[in-house]
This record gives structure tokens, C-alpha cells and sequence, in this order.
């Protein structure tokens, strides 16, 4: 029954939205990945359910007792000055009330040079996001269906531009504990604006994502599968790098197949040692190597790779995501148990 109300919603969502992503809408880093676990498998990782504390931030409904007193603190470099972290808490109140979790994201975008319009130089200027959220999730009595919504409060500072607002993530889990298959639903970033930069009010950047994952029965791996932005089918674009000249002078732009703008929405993940004290992780984001992609050279776009290590109540995690010759992101977590 739950796969079927998935394969619905899924093609109700493809059907209905035909534009291109990116642009478009404000508080996008809402969409950056917060942990390197998540950055390590490719991102967007939707059907993880153990006491991964940092899971909480992409399917409220993975919150459950075993995260209990686990603090997760994420950092990453990205590119230039630009540094971004997150930190997630959750908390059991009792067996009846379940368990609740908090969390932080921010970004600091660095310093700029500020100049008038006739390029004079005038102040510098900073600018930086942040959210602070709080999720619940529920487990249907009688079935391992468990369901879970995240409240986001959202405050952006560019230059001397200033926004608030709010937005809700909702998803759902579904363990098959026989086939150890988890399937995952959720929509991310339903809010809107409270106060604008400038009168303009701009959409947040809501998202769609179905994911599924297993572990194999003998073999120490769980893969997973994630089709992200689902809420609109054509997220590809021609890109200008790859226009075709002829030699009467005119130029035709890059044509992307459909299933060329298919895989665009597919991310996929393998994670080694699912269960054990150190993990190994790989993934790959076909849209972020297709958009990244440097004709006539092997760059390796869209591949993560990461690890895990236990000791005892402390966590750590690393990951390493290439997205181009010139700029590549690491992330450094380390997660808590304070039980």
C-alpha cells in the first residue's frame, strides 16, 4: 500500500512542473547538505533510520529513541571565505511523548568590497543565513510507518538587506523489516517570506524527494537510491559551454535527452559497514556531474567519498565531494552520545 501511494505521488509531481531550477528562489542554502555522512553518500539521503541525529534535517519523520542526549556539530569550508555548519540535539521526554530534536544551520558568505555606481570604493560588508528548527515524529501504532514534521525559523543578512521567515518540512519513513528495505517521502521547505529584503517576495525553495535504501543480506552494504527535485521534471539546462558553431557563422545550443534530464533527479549512495565502528561511504550526483561536466576532460564531478569512526560515545565523519578543478568542499562532523 505505501509503495503505491509513493508511485502515485511521484507521478503527480513529474507531471506538473515542467521549469528549470536555480535562481529562483531565496534561503537556498536550506538545500546545502548538513552533515558529511549525507555529503558522503551524494547528498539528500532521505531513509537512514538509526541514531543519526544529523538525518533529522532531511526526513524529520527518521527521528526516533535511539538518538536520545546525541549532540551532532558539523563544519565545512567551502568555496573562498564562505564557511557553513550546522548542530542538531534531540531528546526523549518519555517512551509516550517520544522524542523531540533541535537544530541549527548557518552560512557566513565572508567579507566583500563594497563599491558605488561609479565603482568608488565605499564599506565592506559581510553577509549570512541561519535557521533554527525543532522536529517531531510519530510512529502509526501497529505499523512501521513513521511520520514526522520540522519547523524552520529563518533570519538572512546580505549587505544591508535583512529577511525573516518561516517554512515546515513533512516526511514519512516505511521500514520493511522482512526485506530490510527502508522507502522514504518527503517536502522539504513549504513557507514563505514573513518580512522581505526589499518589498519583493520571493518563493522558498521547495522540494520533493523519494528515496529508498537497503542492506544486503550477505554482504556488509546498504545502497541508496534518491530521486531529488521532484517537484518539477525538467531541472536540466543548454549549457553555453557546449554551443555548436557551424561554419556559416550560426550556433546551436545544447539539446539534453529526457533521459539525460532523468538522471538529473537521481543521486545514489553506497555505504560499507553499515553497523560497524568504521564506515566507508561513496556517492555519486548525476546532476551536479552533468552540470559540472568540462567537455573534452575527465574532472570527476559529482563523486563523494567519506568515512566513519566510533570510539566509544564519540563519532566522527568526514567527506570530500568534488565538484570541479577549482573548487572542492570537505565536511567535518563529530556526534556526541551524552547517555
Amino acid at each position: 500500500m505505501f509503495e503505491k501511494l509513493l508511485l502515485y505521488v511521484l507521478l503527480f509531481v513529474c507531471t506538473v512542473s515542467y521549469s528549470q531550477i536555480g535562481g529562483k528562489y531565496t534561503y537556498q542554502f536550506l538545500n546545502l547538505v548538513t552533515s558529511p555522512r549525507q555529503a558522503a553518500l551524494g547528498g539528500k539521503t532521505i531513509t537512514i533510520y538509526d541514531d543519526d541525529v544529523n538525518q533529522v534535517n532531511f526526513n524529520p519523520a527518521t527521528i526516533n529513541v535511539e538518538m536520545d542526549n546525541h549532540l551532532a556539530l558539523n563544519y565545512g569550508s567551502y568555496y573562498g571565505e564562505v564557511t557553513y555548519g550546522t548542530a542538531s540535539y534531540a531528546y526523549t521526554y518519555d517512551r509516550h511523548l517520544q522524542t523531540f530534536q533541535m537544530g541549527v544551520n548557518y552560512v557566513n558568505y565572508g567579507s566583500f568590497d563594497g563599491y558605488d555606481e561609479a565603482g568608488q570604493p565605499t564599506t565592506s560588508f559581510t553577509g549570512s543565513e541561519i535557521a533554527l528548527s525543532a522536529g517531531y515524529a510519530y510512529n502509526i501504532p501497529y505499523t512501521t510507518i513513521h511520520i514526522g514534521a520540522n519547523a524552520k525559523l529563518i533570519s538572512s543578512t546580505l549587505e544591508s538587506y535583512n529577511s525573516l521567515g518561516g517554512a515546515i518540512d513533512i516526511g514519512a519513513i516505511f521500514i520493511d523489516e522482512m526485506n530490510d528495505v527502508n522507502w522514504g517521502f518527503v517536502i522539504r521547505n513549504i513557507g514563505t517570506q514573513f518580512t522581505t529584503y526589499s518589498e519583493v517576495r520571493e518563493k522558498l525553495p521547495l522540494e520533493v524527494i523519494v528515496g529508498v535504501s537497503q542492506e544486503l543480506e550477505h554482504v556488509p552494504l546498504r545502497w541508496h537510491l534518491t530521486l531529488e527535485n521532484l517537484q518539477q521534471w525538467n531541472i536540466a539546462f543548454s549549457n553555453p559551454v557546449r554551443v555548436e558553431s557551424s561554419l556559416d557563422g550560426t550556433s546551436t545550443e545544447e539539446k539534453v535527452s529526457f533521459v539525460n534530464n532523468a538522471l538529473r533527479h537521481v543521486i545514489f549512495g553506497v555505504e560499507l559497514f553499515p553497523q560497524k565502528s568504521f564506515n566507508l561511504r561513496l556517492g555519486y550526483n548525476f546532476r551536479r556531474a552533468e552540470e559540472l561536466r568540462i567537455m573534452e576532460q575527465r574532472n570527476f564531478s559529482g563523486v563523494s567519498l567519506g568515512f566513519g569512526l566510533k570510539f566509544n560515545k564519540l563519532k566522527f565523519n568526514y567527506s570530500y565531494s568534488r565538484y570541479t578543478l577549482a573548487g572542492n568542499t570537505s565536511l567535518f562532523g563529530l556526534t556526541i552520545n551524552f547517555q
